[in-house]
């Protein structure tokens, strides 16, 4: 099974991609298609995020028509094409192009290698993606390098960001149906990585995790990352939309982390989501500023949590969606 492939299947179907730009900005890119939607069923949506924050630029563009086709059956190359506004293909080796085009913005890249999420799966879900869960979420590169070019008329870009090598996060989410409310957190610094997302699903709240350091690769999945009814023996978490703020501890029977995340209220800001009805305006707030702490611990059957790392990531990313 492919999972970045289309899923014929799937009511919808979103790829998304975080660029970290030279300069420190980043740009987050989005193309998802729900099928038999009547308001809004295509999106591309470009979001520029420069360090000053009241400069962000933001164009998301609805089209009538998004073409998902398969280029090869043997070895999952495909591509997304959007009559007038470009395309995004991905080539067998997962090289990926970007050309979008539009009046207010030119975006362009190639990448150049990817960071699959582990070596012993290439899939936070791990063997829950077989499973016909209503939403899956794959991150398909945990950063790959990407020669681009970006300009916007009118607009006085820094130099690191009109040409060079960005850092790309890509993911992709199919589904029946979206989470009634959900978190998502992701940060890169070198070789070191953090992801996670989760909300509410089937009557639960469920979390997909992973941590990657020098020593560490941690994956934390239900069924210890999940709580019914507001209860679990292995996970507690607390989002707070008002201060800004994600709290999350989950642990194995010898292994736990916890992570403490925020960032400035002016950071952020909204996107339109996928729903069955089409694309909904302002019911994601994302922040490109986002400080994540992580500590892990260890532990024997019976023995007390020892601390073994503590780490910190800055300009990570954090997003409150729908509810």
């Amino acid at each position: 099974m492919e999972h970045n492939a289309p899923h014929a299947g799937a009511a919808f179907e979103g790829y998304y991609s975080k660029f970290d730009l030279p300069s420190g900005a980043h740009i987050a890119l989005i193309v998802c298609k729900v099928k038999n939607a009547e308001f809004r069923p295509n999106k591309v949506s470009f979001t520029y995020v420069p360090n000053d924050v009241d400069q962000v630029f933001q164009k998301e563009i609805f089209p009538d028509e998004m073409q998902m086709t398969r280029l090869s059956s043997l070895d999952h190359a495909f591509s997304l094409s959007i009559p007038g506004v470009g395309f995004v293909k991905w080539a067998a080796n997962s090289i990926t192009e970007y050309d979008i085009k539009d009046e207010a913005f030119t975006f362009k890249g190639r990448t150049t290698t990817r960071t699959p999420w582990a070596r012993r799966t290439n899939t936070p879900e791990s063997w829950l993606v077989y499973l016909p869960l209503p939403l899956h979420w794959h991150v398909h590169s945990l950063g790959s390098e990407c020669n681009f070019s970006l300009d916007v008329p009118g607009r006085s870009l820094d130099a690191a960001d009109r040409q060079g090598t960005a850092v790309v996060h890509q993911e992709k989410n199919w589904a029946k149906s979206f989470p009634s409310a959900h978190m998502w957190l992701q940060a890169r610094d070198g070789d070191r990585s953090f992801c996670c997302a989760g909300g509410q699903i089937l009557g639960m709240e469920a979390f997909l995790l992973g941590y990657r350091s020098k020593k560490y690769e941690l994956d934390f999945r239900p069924p210890f990352a999940v709580r019914v009814l507001g209860l679990s023996p292995f996970m507690s978490y607390t989002s707070n939309w008002e201060d800004r703020s994600f709290s999350l501890s989950i642990q194995s029977f010898t292994q736990k982390i916890t992570v403490e995340a925020s960032a400035p209220k002016g950071s952020f800001f909204s996107l339109s989501a996928p729903f069955a009805e089409g694309h909904l305006p302002n019911m994601l707030g994302q922040s490109f500023q986002a400080t994540i702490k992580a500590k892990v611990y260890q532990s024997g059957w019976f023995s007390p949590w020892e601390l073994v790392e503590e780490d910190e990531f800055q300009g990570g990313s954090l997003e409150f969606g729908a509810g």
